[in-house]
């Protein structure tokens, strides 16, 4: 990148003088064809995430999120009321518009608008979500509303070991960024954490690379796709990892 040069001769940032502040994302409903993310209230999603989760009888899901898995429906709701009712993390349900029910969450997190930087987390896939087109459309209206409010960040992070997790990001369109060792105690573990990121330059290379999947035309009879995503988002990347 072509570097500018201040008065003193020091390599600088780029100036913003056309840069306003995003607003913090509202609790409101994105709408898709395969999914719906309505805000996540508990009396309402509860019973059908515990549900869902209960399909994954190993609790593979679990592993690397802080929390969980719980016991019971009502230690679940009791959980997710003193925790995902605040504006960050911003916790929305993923809901299967055929079912209307709720088979996964996701929030947005670690919200910074001074800096025009967001994460999308705390994501947890029930089995019936999972390799799904509402599974990817979900990661896309959640990308597409963050830049469309004018954040210049959209990040990912994950444990280091959570090889999915990993392969999701860059699947998505997220660019390695490193490692962070020792980042936090997570379950008396350590852990170390993977940050990828996309920017808000790249959001028009990526918003193509995902309508292009979800084209009806990209999915044959049976259901399948003819090419994966990561065939459209891969020359995007800056870096893998």
């Amino acid at each position: 990148m072509p570097q500018h040069i201040n008065p003193l001769g020091q390599p600088v940032g780029d100036a913003l003088p056309a840069w306003t502040l995003p607003p913090h994302p509202s609790p409101s409903t994105m709408q898709g064809r395969h999914c719906r993310l309505d805000p996540l209230v508990p009396a309402r999603h509860a019973a059908d995430l515990f549900a869902a989760y209960a399909l994954d009888a190993e609790g593979r899901n679990w592993t690397y999120l802080p929390y969980g898995p719980f016991e019971t429906p009502a230690d679940f709701e009791a959980w997710m009321s003193q925790t995902c009712g605040g504006g960050d993390p911003l916790f929305y349900a993923i809901v299967d518009p055929a079912t209307d029910k709720a088979v996964g969450v996701a929030s947005y997190m670690r919200i910074d608008p001074r800096n025009g930087s967001i994460e999308v987390g705390h994501l947890n896939f029930s089995p019936l979500l999972q390799r799904t087109p509402a599974a990817t459309e979900a990661m896309y209206l959640m990308m597409k509303h963050a830049f469309e409010l004018g954040y210049r960040r959209y990040e990912w992070k994950c444990n280091a070991l959570n090889a999915p997790s990993r392969a999701a990001a860059q699947r998505l369109g997220f660019s390695f960024e490193g490692v962070f060792r020792q980042a936090a105690v997570v379950k008396g573990r350590n852990r170390d954490t993977a940050w990828y990121a996309a920017i808000d330059s790249e959001w028009p290379e990526l918003e193509k690379a995902f309508l292009r999947w979800l084209d009806a035309s990209n999915f044959g009879p049976d259901g399948r796709q003819r090419t994966p995503l990561a065939a459209f988002t891969g020359p995007i990347l800056k870096q893998r990892g």
